[in-house]
């Protein structure tokens, strides 16, 4: 079926579109924090905890935050080991090794660059956060496309051509993103979309009806809005898990997962079979829980262990191994699954 969108009117009513959402958003907008006090480094760490995280779930994280690292320089000082404590539960964690190795890099510099070929090439930012940063920090005329806008403009145009994956759809509408960006106001206009797509375009029980954009939307107009975008499901990959519960004088046995783990690297679980490798052992399933990361889907078998002496040799020869009592599991970085389920099975022995 012949694509709707390069030809779309909505290019020629670009004028429109820009000042009915413009006056949306500078009326119904939420009061983040990150907008009512704005900085440059307040806009950082927003773009950064919302990468892969909700508004909702991220703004307890950035209040604390703010009032731990208040800065680049305060971030850039600080050890890797505290910024994945104050990261702890937002989980993939490279993205705050990659906010501390930028503010390390900022830190030396008289101040942050202002263009986006420069913020390209620090750590951890891509197109889509060096568009973010420089129109809403410096005013520079460059679109975001994420999945709220590619949600609205697919709508918007009524596009039917299937993507077979997010990355296609945004290189895809990157071109008509890039001509109905609002060059006198960017940062705003991106922030608008993204607030439509968050609260009014939403991918389920989208509210069409209080939509500024209505009147442009061809899928609003055909009643087949939650079916646009089109976009092949990821296959879901089912991953199996065994892991050990072993508890000894009151503290359990954890250990710290790889340096190239790309999501949970240096973060504490509960150990996998491996560390006890060549041990001939008795268990029993004591709990199996699930989990989901990325296209993953995790299911985790937790057996108990009894720390025999022979167990406890073996152990104590593993230098990723650590006992950590009840009260010392508050002063490690453990995933945030793991420490749920660590804290349930502590109180169901108590």
């Amino acid at each position: 079926m012949k694509d709707k969108n390069p030809d779309h009117p909505i290019r020629r009513q670009k004028r429109a579109f820009q000042g009915r959402l413009l006056r949306w958003y500078r009326t119904h907008g939420r009061d983040l924090p990150w907008r009512t006090e704005p900085s440059i480094y307040s806009t950082v760490v927003s773009e950064f905890m919302l990468q892969q995280t909700r508004v909702e779930t991220a703004l307890p994280y950035f209040e604390r935050w703010m009032k731990t690292f208040p800065d680049f320089a305060s971030l850039g000082s600080a050890s890797e080991a505290s910024v994945l404590k104050s990261w702890e539960g937002l989980g993939y964690y490279h993205r705050a090794r990659n906010l501390l190795r930028l503010s390390r890099i900022i830190s030396g510099m008289s101040h942050p660059p202002a263009s986006y070929d420069a913020w390209l090439k620090l750590p951890g930012v891509g197109r889509y956060t060096a568009a973010a940063v420089t129109s809403i920090a410096f005013d520079q005329p460059h679109a975001c496309v994420d999945g709220n806008v590619v949600r609205i403009l697919a709508r918007i145009t009524g596009c039917e051509r299937v993507f077979t994956s997010s990355d296609k759809a945004t290189r895809f509408f990157g071109p008509l993103a890039d001509s109905l960006l609002n060059r006198r106001h960017p940062g705003d206009h991106n922030q608008a979309l993204m607030e439509l797509g968050a609260v009014i375009c939403r991918r389920q029980s989208p509210k069409c009806t209080v939509c500024p954009l209505q009147g442009n939307c061809a899928s609003s107009m055909r009643e087949d809005v939650e079916t646009i975008p089109r976009l092949e499901r990821r296959r879901i990959r089912e991953v199996s898990v065994e892991r050990l519960w072993i508890q000894a004088s009151g503290s359990v046995l954890l250990t710290k997962t790889g340096a190239k783990e790309k999501r949970l690297a240096l973060i504490y679980e509960l150990p996998g079979m491996d560390v006890l490798d060549g041990i001939a052992m008795a268990s029993r399933p004591i709990a199996v829980r699930q989990r989901k990361i990325g296209n993953n889907q995790i299911t985790e078998t937790i057996h108990e262990v009894a720390p025999t002496p022979r167990i406890m040799r073996k152990l104590a020869a593993k230098e990723n191994c650590r006992w950590a009592s009840p009260d010392g599991l508050q002063n490690l970085t453990i995933s945030g699954p793991h420490r749920r389920w660590i804290k349930e099975l502590l109180d169901s022995r108590e």
